[in-house]
């Protein structure tokens, strides 16, 4: 069976290219022949299950990272039969992250309303001369973007992970001892902690059949595995206090600034929290002048937020594509850890949660929650289902970011097409429900020409400003 398949496709699983190093494990097949009556050819393949049923105990997983890819993976893992060990080092963690979140994430992880701090409806789009956009018009009336503090939303996915049965560990992950032999257990190194503020700690280990990496894009589970290197982002954002009567303005409004002096390859941002602001921007070519990008973006937002106080100022790395291997042996990759941070947004939180809750359930399932011994098999399965849905929106997110942020022309046919209800349509059903909405044909042909419009006059403006420059 194995050698009629077509040497070119056998490292190929959903829309990605399975790693030469870590190839599928063998798994018995049947070819059923279809019956006589049967006008059509049919065949069914099934697996049979081969690894080892546990005895005297159920399935061990470390899951290492406690943001909401370790979360929603440890909640999944500990109310389906798997004993489940979270190891977090920061429980106050406080990520530098727009916190923006899509509808149905509230719908699909239960989330509980009051750990949203704003419901947004409005947004402005502001070109890099400062034309604003107006964008929310077609949203429906129980619509909107949620936004969150990520130490709230992480506390309380880890806090429900735990009334599931997770054993929360406040530690450092330190690194991991693989295996040698099929089945036999990797052993987790770790500094204990137990609530402790400050203090070396302890240093321990742990036993585990399976690992669930979902520790950030500075991923030190990643580099157990020789995972590989991704190019990142840097994103620098400040947390304003303003006055009460200017922080009316930002009640349901968030705001995104595009253009050179903010960002050369990504955007500003001011998004509005509980009783303050989120002012930040990002950038992969030009880390070095992340300070001075920031301080242009406070600069564009200056008249409303001037009397503000900066109560914290945050940074941190955000990857920009997958890693070359997000999986290897028993040990599986998660959230950022693995790349899932999409182009053009840069948005996370929704793909971390779910490639997390994802990878756990490739888990269960393969274990027969928590009864049998998984094989990398088991956690490809999460691979290919995760390939399949959301690869394509990442290939269509980066090709917008090339060719709309590639230069201040381009950013002013970017926002002068979100004026556009159609395109406002089209992006907000996309972005709130994290599903390729159909277009109409004959608006598509309209959204094309308009776009190419746009893109010609902003490049006229950019020769007529050349002129003047010179």
């Amino acid at each position: 069976m194995a050698s009629s398949v077509p040497a070119a496709f056998r490292y190929f699983t959903g829309l990605r290219k399975n790693s030469p190093e870590s190839p599928q494990s063998t798994v018995a097949l049947t070819v059923l022949k279809p019956s006589s009556s049967s006008s059509r050819q049919r065949y069914r393949v099934s697996a049979a299950n081969t690894s080892p049923k546990l005895s005297g105990r159920n399935l061990r997983v470390a899951v290492i990272g406690g943001g909401p890819a370790g979360g929603c993976a440890a909640e999944t893992l500990a109310k389906n039969g798997i004993e489940t060990y979270l190891i977090e080092r920061k429980l106050d963690n406080c990520k530098p992250c727009g916190g923006a979140i899509p509808l149905c994430m509230v719908g699909e992880f239960d989330l509980p309303l009051d750990i949203i701090d704003r419901r947004v409806t409005k947004m402005k789009m502001i070109s890099p001369s400062n034309v604003a956009v107006d964008v929310g018009r077609t949203l429906k009336p129980d619509e909107y973007i949620g936004m969150v503090r990520r130490e709230v939303l992480d506390s309380y996915l880890r806090e429900r992970a735990s009334t599931c049965g997770a054993n929360v560990i406040n530690g450092l992950f330190l690194k991991m001892d693989v295996p040698g032999e099929a089945d036999a257990p990797y052993t987790v190194y770790y500094t204990a902690y137990d609530g402790k503020v400050g203090g070396a700690g302890e240093k321990r280990t742990l036993e585990v059949d399976a690992v669930i990496g979902a520790d950030g894009a500075n991923s030190r589970v990643a580099k157990s595995i020789s995972a590989g290197e991704y190019e990142y982002a840097i994103a620098f954002q400040e947390r304003i206090k303003i006055p009460d009567n200017k922080m009316v303005y930002y009640e349901n409004l968030a705001e995104m600034y595009v253009g050179d002096d903010v960002s050369p390859d990504f955007y500003g941002w001011v998004f509005p929290k509980c009783d303050h602001v989120a002012v930040g921007t990002g950038t992969v070519t030009h880390k070095g002048d992340i300070k001075k990008l920031q301080s242009a973006t406070r600069l564009r937002a200056r008249d409303k937020i001037t009397g503000g106080k900066i109560i914290r100022v945050e940074a941190h790395p955000i990857p920009e594509h997958p890693r070359p291997r997000r999986l290897s042996g028993r040990v599986a990759l998660v959230g950022d850890a693995a790349g899932y941070v999409t182009k053009c947004s840069g948005e996370g939180i929704y793909f971390a949660a779910k490639s997390g809750r994802m990878c756990a359930e490739a888990i269960v399932e393969g274990s027969q929650n928590g009864l049998r011994m998984v094989e990398e098999s088991d956690l490809r399965k999460y691979l290919e289902k995760w390939d399949k849905t959301y690869w394509p929106t990442y290939k269509v997110l980066d090709i917008l970011q090339k060719v709309f942020y590639r230069s201040n022309p381009a950013r002013e046919a970017f926002v002068e097409m979100c004026a556009d209800d159609y395109v406002q349509k089209m992006t907000f059903d996309s972005y709130l429900y994290k599903r390729v909405v159909p277009g109409n044909p004959l608006d598509d042909l309209k959204l094309a020409v308009n776009t190419i419009g746009s893109l010609v006059r902003a490049n006229a403006l950019r020769r007529e400003m050349d002129k003047i420059t010179l």
